[in-house]
């Protein structure tokens, strides 16, 4: 296979197995059944704009060209402190796509990662997020009406809980079961104050509050490593080695791991030696 690479794609099956797949170009390489066996990646040397497509020497948020990144709106800092949403300032980079990705349904969640951590996502991405982060567990607690009310609820309880991931300890092995329900109704009334203010000026409705079941998450990793070394195509062009697992967006092989929502839009060829279990 040859082509470029795309963030994993995943699902969780009837067991709440994560079922991955690595976008290659236009194919889709199932990775699960490869755990056990040969897998080796190799950078061709050429990076693709994810966004315009053309050549570019450098990725930029995760897999776009320098000229790309500062124009788009999914590209712009409010994506990544959504408390900093400038739509109604007249600045959105993208008014139309931001009326589109950001004035919609978001969850504010609770997730086990490394630990217990605040997170938020839009209603269509769950549990891609979690996924996506390596969580074990995750519980949305809130429903908000847009993007920026997302960023506002979830900086009141990152002040009291980690906002993070320790990707490092993430990969390391899977943190011990929390009673995410138990810590909501610990958390919420600490910020009960803040979602008055912010009730009190987007809305009553602007902030609902959730009951729902905690969704249990297994990761497929035969092992898992107890040093982290990482693999960098920008440093050594070729990840080689026997696939361990796969958890969070990170490949696990004997000889290190790769991130491979880092590496988007590099182009590489895959081979793989499948050893039938």
């Amino acid at each position: 296979m040859l082509g470029t690479l795309r963030k994993m794609r995943s699902h969780l099956d009837e067991n709440n197995v994560v079922q991955y797949q690595l976008p290659v170009g236009e194919e889709l390489l199932d990775l699960n059944p490869l755990i056990g066996s040969q897998l080796t990646l190799t950078h061709t040397g050429k990076i693709l704009c994810c966004s315009c497509g053309k050549k570019t020497k450098k990725s930029y948020s995760q897999g776009h060209c320098y000229v790309c990144m500062q124009k788009l709106a999914s590209c712009d800092m409010c994506i990544m402190k959504p408390e900093t949403c400038h739509f109604a300032a007249g600045t959105c980079r993208e008014p139309s796509w931001g009326e589109a990705n950001c004035f919609v349904p978001h969850y504010v969640y609770l997730s086990n990662t490394s630990g217990i951590k605040v997170g938020i996502t839009r209603h269509t991405q769950l549990p891609t997020r979690w996924i996506d982060q390596g969580a074990t567990q995750g519980l949305p607690i809130f429903k908000v009406e847009t993007r920026l009310l997302s960023g506002l609820v979830e900086t009141a309880l990152a002040e009291l809980i980690a906002d993070k991931t320790n990707w490092r300890t993430m990969l390391k092995g899977n943190a011990d079961d929390i009673d995410l329900k138990e810590q909501a109704a610990t958390l919420v009334p600490q910020i009960a104050e803040r979602l008055q203010v912010i009730t009190a000026e987007y809305g009553e409705f602007s902030v609902t509050p959730l009951d729902e079941p905690i969704q249990a998450i297994n990761y497929p990793v035969d092992t898992f490593p107890t040093k982290i070394s990482s693999h960098n195509f920008d440093k050594n062009p070729e990840v080689s080695g026997v696939l361990l697992g796969i958890k969070g967006q990170y490949l696990i092989f004997d000889t290190g791991v790769i991130n491979m929502r880092k590496f988007g839009s590099y182009e590489i060829s895959v081979n793989y030696c499948l050893v039938l279990k």
